[in-house]
């Protein structure tokens, strides 16, 4: 970090100048001469007051930069054609610093059976109840979910090598049900409240953008679907919530139950709705228990993406917003968003920079952190849901 310390007092000018802006712009040239990237703050000068304030922003920026380059991600099974989206070259991973160690399915199923009546089991399983509490609504599953979480935890410890952090990118369907005989939703959410994000699909990029967003807050983020739009007669009978946001500001955030408990108004142990009509219709829910569902709770959020396009150039998205106290009315870990200018963010952002239908969420809004910690990460195309007055590149200026 580079900044400059400004002139205290008009009565110490001859013998306590400091040359602030003087003394910056030379360093500004041999930063430039040395080809470095610091973090220079929007205006980098300031008295010791403002000077600490900058720094107490910089520990956020730093903690991203730092534990992004000390980052290895383990991936398990091929990402899935059908969600092509979350497929995107792992060369720019490298160029970030980060290690990646891709596996198989079979790996993961192999250290799943040799955790089999792991004694371990049934002390995660308490944990998992003491949680759940009276959601707690299939408790049969837990021992399953238990030995998963054994064993990732152990993969963890045992071949993160030398980088200091891990996180996770795993195949969690179709066959993952069949074979492991759950659904891994929960263990995904109890990962993520530990600080070790685990996203579904093999979505890498989904889970570093987890990462990046826990590492700005301190706090357990999830990874979401950007994924409906909020119906008209919802958004007739709820305008006293909706305040100033236009219909067109909101959409449902939803995944199939891997957001963290403490992020929920009040979540249950239930199974995957569409997995079960599909796997084991006509009977009682079995392989398709393990969700963690509920509505998410109303409060700030900051949604955000870094993503490889096909060229191996890295992009990113951020934008603050918040969750609005009104019942999604559907199944899954859900809740109502609400971010100002949505649509056209969503058209010329998402849309038009082809980012995946995944977005990581932290809850808080740490919009300045991200975009920070983006430039000093050398992410150069750095979206955000741009103002009324604020046109896109490609948008139509005749309304």
């Amino acid at each position: 970090m580079f900044v400059a310390a400004a002139e205290e007092t008009q009565e110490n000018l001859f013998d306590g100048r400091g040359d602030a802006y003087c003394g910056m712009l030379n360093a500004s040239y041999n930063i430039g001469l040395r080809k470095l990237n610091p973090y220079i703050p929007e205006y980098p000068v300031g008295d010791s007051s403002e000077v600490a304030s900058m720094i107490a922003h910089f520990v956020d920026v730093a903690r991203v930069v730092i534990g992004v380059k000390n980052l290895k991600i383990f991936s398990f099974g091929p990402r899935p054609q059908d969600f092509l989206a979350c497929n995107a070259p792992i060369k720019p991973l490298y160029d970030l610093g980060i290690e990646i160690m891709e596996n198989s399915e079979l790996d993961l199923f192999e250290a799943f059976n040799n955790h089999k009546d792991d004694p371990r089991i049934p002390e995660i399983v308490k944990q998992m109840q003491d949680e759940l509490d009276t959601g707690n609504k299939h408790p049969g599953i837990l021992p399953k979910l238990a030995q998963y979480e054994l064993t990732l935890m152990d993969w963890y410890e045992k071949y993160r090598g030398s980088c200091k952090f891990a996180i996770f990118a795993n195949k969690c369907w179709p066959a993952f049900q069949t074979q492991f005989g759950f659904v891994p939703c929960y263990v995904n959410a109890r990962l993520a409240s530990r600080g070790i994000p685990v996203a579904c699909e093999v979505d890498i990029y989904g889970a570093l953008s987890e990462y990046i967003v826990t590492l700005a807050t301190q706090l357990p983020a999830t990874i979401l679907d950007i994924n409906n739009t909020v119906p008209k007669d919802m958004y007739e009978a709820n305008k006293d919530k909706f305040k100033d946001y236009k219909l067109t500001d909101l959409f449902m955030g939803f995944h199939c139950g891997n957001t963290p408990i403490c992020h929920m108004k009040y979540a249950e142990m239930r199974y995957q709705l569409i997995m079960h009509r599909l796997l084991e219709p006509d009977k009682e829910p079995d392989i398709t228990r393990g969700t963690l569902e509920g509505t998410i709770k109303p409060g700030e959020i900051t949604i955000f993406r870094l993503q490889s396009t096909a060229d191996c150039l890295l992009r990113s998205y951020v934008a603050q917003g918040e969750v609005i106290d009104v019942d999604p009315r559907s199944f899954g870990g859900i809740g109502v968003f609400a971010i100002k200018e949505m649509g056209r963010f969503y058209r010329y952002v998402l849309i038009q920079k082809r980012f995946p239908h995944h977005t990581a969420v932290a809850f808080k809004h740490v919009g300045k952190v991200l975009f920070d910690a983006m430039k000093m990460l050398c992410v150069d195309d750095i979206s955000f849901n741009q103002p009324a007055d604020m046109l896109y590149k490609d948008e139509n200026p005749f309304k």
